[in-house]
């Protein structure tokens, strides 16, 4: 491992990190040389990028290396601020396994750097936390959310399983500001969820599912950083909006292009998105993460699956 001073480093991604709350809406879509964290499935990595830079080695700008196993496979990462512990890396694997990483004073972390880690199993694709609350969800695909709630918000350490939610094909979470719930994404359809209670009494509670359409199992769910009654979805058959001004929650399809496993819009506009290209031994996956707006970035040998924008909050 490489220890370092990294607070300068984070404070830097902070300023990258194009969300109002960290520069004021003008210059949060000004700033449009952002970092991207990637899962990288050859070498079993999360590496984050700066986006204007060639995704090599000595460009990396923070990595999480957890070993094989049921660590294999990463499926999904999310970067997140917290107030106890500052930045954190939510991370899920399709080997089982699920845990929260410690960003601060190493650049290139392992396994012995995990605040906290689970075992849900059953192909864990992604992983969110609620803010205020500290629970964690992750989404396996065989079919079920798995909650886990801290004995205290601050205390990563302290997260223990408190239920488990039957739901077809789950492969996104991500959870909404605005409205303040969980949204979810699996076959067939989508849907939103309320956190109630506060430490180990928290529990999700059903409150609504909206239809995809039969055939058409959900990827991936992330924000639409120019909008915050916006998120965006991929699926089986294409890329679809989330839609929830006003309250009314509704699907948009924006694209029939297929195997898209995610797609993220940064506040300046430009689409961050992989897509699956078919060849073995990972169909799912790419060497190449696309940019709308600028060159793509490539990287030999690499197997990405998912790719998110280093930010917190929807603008």
């Amino acid at each position: 491992m490489q220890r370092r001073t990294f607070l300068q480093g984070l404070a830097a991604a902070a300023v990258a990190a194009p969300a109002a709350t960290l520069l004021g809406q003008q210059e949060a879509v000004a700033a449009a040389n952002y970092y991207v964290a990637t899962t990288e499935q050859t070498k079993n990595k999360v590496l984050v990028f700066p986006k204007n830079k060639a995704f090599t080695d000595a460009n990396v700008h923070w990595s999480f290396s957890p070993g094989g196993g049921a660590w294999a496979n990463l499926s999904d990462v999310k970067i997140r601020a917290t107030e106890a512990q500052g930045w954190i890396a939510l991370v899920a694997a399709s080997g089982g396994k699920a845990g929260i990483v410690d960003i601060g004073s190493e650049k290139h972390t392992e396994g012995n750097d995990l605040k906290w880690s689970a075992t849900p199993g059953g192909n864990p694709h992604a992983i969110e936390r609620v803010p205020g609350n500290g629970s964690v969800i992750v989404a396996s695909s065989d079919g079920k959310l798995t909650l886990y709630a801290p004995s205290s918000v601050g205390t990563l350490g302290s997260l223990k399983q408190v239920q488990t939610v039957s739901y077809a094909g789950a492969h996104g979470v991500l959870w909404d500001p605005t409205f303040e719930l969980l949204w979810v994404v699996g076959k067939n359809r989508f849907s939103h969820y309320a956190v109630m209670g506060s430490g180990r009494n928290t529990r999700l509670k059903y409150a609504a599912h909206f239809s995809l359409g039969s055939g058409n199992l959900g990827h991936d769910l992330q924000p639409d950083y120019t909008n915050k009654h916006k998120m965006l979805m991929t699926a089986t058959k294409g890329v679809y909006e989330l839609l929830t001004d006003g309250g009314t929650f509704r699907s948009r399809k924006i694209s029939s292009e297929t195997k898209v496993k995610s797609y993220v819009k940064h506040s300046s506009g430009e689409v961050v998105s992989i897509r699956g290209d078919g060849t073995q031994p990972r169909d799912w996956a790419n060497k190449t993460v696309r940019f709308s707006q600028s060159a793509d970035r490539s990287r030999s040998g690499a197997q990405f699956y998912k790719a998110r924008i280093w930010t917190t909050a929807f603008q």
